[in-house]
């Protein structure tokens, strides 16, 4: 995929599902150190990313391998994400979970670093997670909408019918007691759609 940039502040990369996006401030170096902005929503908005943030969240994840996810809100509490790296490195994927997308089921990965200084952006429809790569990784990301524990639901991290080629077997991931439980993507009810489809059949 062909990354664009917007001025100096900003370099988009879609992924192999364009609706993902790679998201990479620019910075400004000079003797002493760097500056860069690492969010401004007008210019995520030139790429297609109406993204109005409303909350942002934190994890440290002391093991590598911990594993997180694969996790969404359903309506009306749907979340698209912007996540970045503070310190560690991540495996991280979206997986499209759109009924009538003609990507559904398939999924995007990608590593970010701290030093990297990328972000992921996921849009509402996909499911998320990631795995740690380094020990004591800290992940930032924000999200524009609440949580809401009701609108809380996930797909099983090792799911056979999404194919995720994860860095860690299940003997060495480390997870939660709710994630080892989540469905498999055949069995959950549908939440999204995807737009295209509708406009198809019309």
């Amino acid at each position: 995929m062909v990354a664009l940039e917007v001025g100096k502040r900003l370099r988009v990369t879609p992924l192999a599902i364009p609706e993902v996006k790679l998201v990479a401030p620019i910075r400004r170096t000079d003797p002493r150190g760097y500056l860069a902005e690492t969010f401004n929503q007008r210019d995520l908005a030139t790429f297609g990313m109406d993204f109005d943030a409303v909350q942002d969240n934190q994890s440290l994840s002391r093991p590598k391998g911990t594993l997180r996810g694969l996790h969404f809100q359903i309506p009306p509490f749907a979340q698209a994400k912007l996540i970045r790296v503070l310190c560690g490195s991540i495996f991280d994927v979206a997986v499209d979970i759109r009924r009538g997308s003609p990507t559904f089921g398939r999924h995007v990965s990608v590593t970010l670093r701290a030093d990297g200084f990328e972000q992921l952006f996921v849009p509402v429809g996909f499911a998320h997670g990631f795995c740690t790569l380094e020990p004591d990784t800290e992940v930032f990301y924000k999200v524009d909408n609440f949580y809401s524990a009701e609108h809380d639901c996930g797909i099983l991290w090792n799911d056979p019918d999404l194919a995720i080629d994860w860095p860690v077997s299940p003997n060495e991931a480390t997870l939660s007691d709710k994630d080892l439980q989540l469905p498999r993507l055949k069995d959950i009810s549908p939440a999204f759609t995807f737009e295209g489809a509708a406009r198809a059949s019309a």
